[in-house]
């Protein structure tokens, strides 16, 4: 047994005590392996041991992990989400090579990623990402924009709407950050009452440090990288 594989394996066990608690079943949360600065050797452990989703958040890193997997391990059928900022001149290698995206906060990357789609491929399944604790130095958009880039996401065919993501201020007390995941969790679910015919069936929202009060609060899918791979090296980022 690999030490990957024991670590997913503990995560997986975390999830499942969390939605336990809270009474919600392991069905309704879905791990997302956090990848990046891993090299591929490292992915290709976890997706051994049976992890399929995968998050990255550097643009070239990424595709050059999908080309990697699609090229020399295509029957894993991975799922790579794109999960850190977009800019507008990396927007083409987002739109070809990813299958979610977690981070549209504005109708310039939304617009940019359906034009640029290939028409080959399957829509991408995208969530707004949301600025829940308004940080100047977050991502995301506020509560005000979000009615009109729905709006605007529901209207390209290249992309479907699934519903939110949040990164927020990073606390360490659990009501803190339950009140956090609830603000996101009660704006899903105000989109789903005005957009009834959307399907906005999830939250990414919850890491290693507040997994448990994410789950509490609704989270459908966890974001987790270093209690699966180890401590990042970032020498190589800019």
């Amino acid at each position: 047994m690999t030490s990957i594989q024991q670590n997913i394996e503990h995560i997986t066990s975390q999830i499942a005590t969390a939605q336990q608690k809270c009474g919600r079943t392991r069905e309704t949360i879905q791990l997302l392996a956090v990848s990046k600065t891993k090299p591929v050797e490292a992915v290709l452990e976890a997706a051994q041991a049976g992890q399929k989703e995968f998050g990255e958040n550097y643009v070239q890193e990424g595709a050059d992990k999908v080309s990697y997997f699609q090229q020399n391990h295509p029957e894993l059928s991975l799922e790579w989400h794109f999960i850190g900022p977009i800019q507008s001149n990396k927007s083409r290698i987002v739109a070809e090579n990813f299958d979610w995206v977690h981070t549209i906060d504005r109708a310039k990357i939304a617009q940019r990623l359906n034009d640029q789609r290939p028409i080959n491929l399957a829509p991408i399944q995208v969530l707004i990402q949301v600025n829940t604790s308004g940080e100047a130095s977050k991502s995301g958009t506020d509560e005000s924009e979000i009615f009109a880039l729905t709006e605007l996401i529901s209207s390209l065919p290249n992309l479907t709407l699934r519903g939110l993501m949040s990164i927020p201020a990073n606390v360490s007390d659990h009501e803190s950050q339950l009140h956090a995941f609830h603000q996101l969790a009660e704006l899903k679910d105000k989109l789903a009452a005005h957009y009834p015919a959307l399907t906005l069936d999830t939250l990414s929202m919850g890491m290693s440090g507040d997994m448990e009060a994410a789950i509490e609060a609704g989270s459908t899918m966890v974001r987790i990288g270093t209690a699966i791979f180890g401590a990042r090296d970032y020498s190589n980022k800019a």
